[in-house]
């Protein structure tokens, strides 16, 4: 996502370097070209123009210090407004009560059902709370079966009233099995439709005055842009819902619901998707999202996302194996694992402030270790923890084992010594960026 919009951006700020100072010609032309992007990016027209009318404003609002570059100037200004347009701050959803009941709207295909099950996952696993998935489509049992299986994955309990086609008196008798069971979240998975109509939205409003929950999310498919917007303004009109989830982020989406959506029906986007797997949802953070339109990065949520894989004692084991040259696959296995829990490799690099760059058009996909966790796996618990021992006959066995050629497996050998060696030196983002390529190198060879 904002890959089109970031490299626009970047142009659009070239135009004042430079310049001595900021005028008001050399901001017009700038800021043409900015909300040129923006309307690239599927933002909605009005919402452009007002943003770089106050860009604008502020730019010559400015006293420019001396340090401080125009183009650099232009950038902070860019970036603050873009995180205020976004919301500003990032806003928590409401889970207090007994139990807490969240509402889960919008279109079919959406979402919303796959976003039920990974905000049960999300509540289980980083707030400590009990969650209870409610199947609450009954005009789909597809979606029925499906958050079924998703319950089944992670471990959630799911309610089912199969053959009942009362969705108010399903989601009343499913809130009364919770108080009795114990669980303190009750997450309400709804029919959608291909289309807003009104038997919909009788349906949906129906059903939140039944249940009054604590919170009413309405969840919304990223790619489709404007479309989005609109249907956000319709649905709030009718619910009036406490917050957004964009889904399917890592598609081919050109972002602009997520710049647009707040201006028009003033409620936050909490969640944003990516990905079908059920930890692939994170909570909205406006600065951060600004940081990484600019192509800034975002070191918080790397950072963040470590921390929640991070093994304090394991780290002080591999960093005493580093420091006296024992580093072996069986920690270099170890260390992918981690990686992996972490989330999709590109995303990760994106992250990382110059990486995504040079990483955009590199085709990165959730296997891009398989090859390596293949060869490793055929090595002897000794080749694991003495890779020296590794000699020409030992090799071919290896290729043999894993699907591999003998090629791949010297390879792997030659770029585990490099990364072994580059562990040892690392300090400072320039060599992690240097490590980050060399794993891809290992996926791509």
């Amino acid at each position: 996502m904002f890959e089109n919009l970031t490299d626009r951006l970047e142009r659009s700020f070239k135009l004042l370097k430079g310049q001595g100072r900021i005028t008001e010609i050399n901001v017009a032309e700038t800021l043409k070209e900015v909300r040129r992007a923006l309307l690239d990016a599927d933002v909605n027209y009005k919402i452009a123009k007002s943003f770089t009318d106050t860009v604008k404003e502020k730019a010559l609002g400015q006293n420019v210090l001396a340090a401080v570059k125009p183009n650099e100037m232009i950038v902070k200004i860019v970036h603050d407004e873009l995180a205020e347009l976004m919301g500003g701050n990032s806003e928590d959803i409401n889970i207090k009560g007994n139990p807490a009941v969240v509402l889960i709207a919008g279109l079919q295909g959406s979402g919303k059902t796959t976003f039920a099950a990974k905000l049960a996952v999300m509540l289980k696993e980083k707030r400590g709370k009990d969650p209870l998935l409610v199947a609450g489509d009954i005009y789909r049992p597809a979606a029925i079966d499906q958050l079924k299986v998703l319950g089944e994955q992670a471990g959630i309990a799911v309610y089912t009233e199969e053959g009942n086609k009362n969705p108010v008196y399903i989601v009343k008798e499913a809130i009364k099995f919770a108080k009795r069971q114990g669980f303190d979240q009750v997450i309400i998975d709804t029919a959608g439709r291909l289309a807003i109509d009104e038997e919909m939205m009788k349906e949906i409003a129906s059903i939140k005055t039944a249940v009054k929950p604590h919170e009413t999310l309405f969840v919304v498919d990223a790619m489709t842009g404007q479309d989005a917007v609109n249907t956000a303004k319709e649905f709030n009109e009718r619910l009036d819902y406490e917050g957004v989830v964009l889904t399917k982020l890592d598609g081919d989406t050109r972002g602009g619901a997520a710049l647009s959506i707040r201006s028009v029906v003033n409620k936050p986007i909490k969640f944003v998707g990516s990905g079908e797997k059920l930890d692939a949802l994170d909570v909205f953070h406006p600065e951060r999202m600004a940081d990484r339109i600019l192509g800034m990065g975002d070191i918080v949520s790397l950072v963040e996302k470590a921390q929640e894989q991070f093994d304090a004692e394991e780290a002080r084991k591999i960093q005493k194996k580093i420091a006296k040259d024992q580093f072996n696959f069986n920690d270099f296995i170890s260390q992918i694992q981690q990686i992996k829990k972490m989330g999709n490799i590109k995303d990760l690099a994106s992250m990382i402030p110059g990486v995504g760059k040079a990483m955009k058009n590199l085709d990165i996909d959730d296997d891009a270790f398989k090859s390596i966790e293949a060869i490793i796996h055929s090595m002897t618990p000794l080749e694991r923890e003495n890779p020296f021992v590794l000699n020409g006959s030992r090799k071919k066995r290896i290729a043999v084992g894993s699907g591999t050629s003998i090629q791949e497996v010297n390879r792997l050998i030659k770029q585990f010594d490099e990364t072994r060696k580059m562990m040892k030196m690392m300090s400072g983002g320039k060599n992690m960026a240097r490590m980050m390529n060399n794993m891809q190198g290992m996926r791509r060879n």
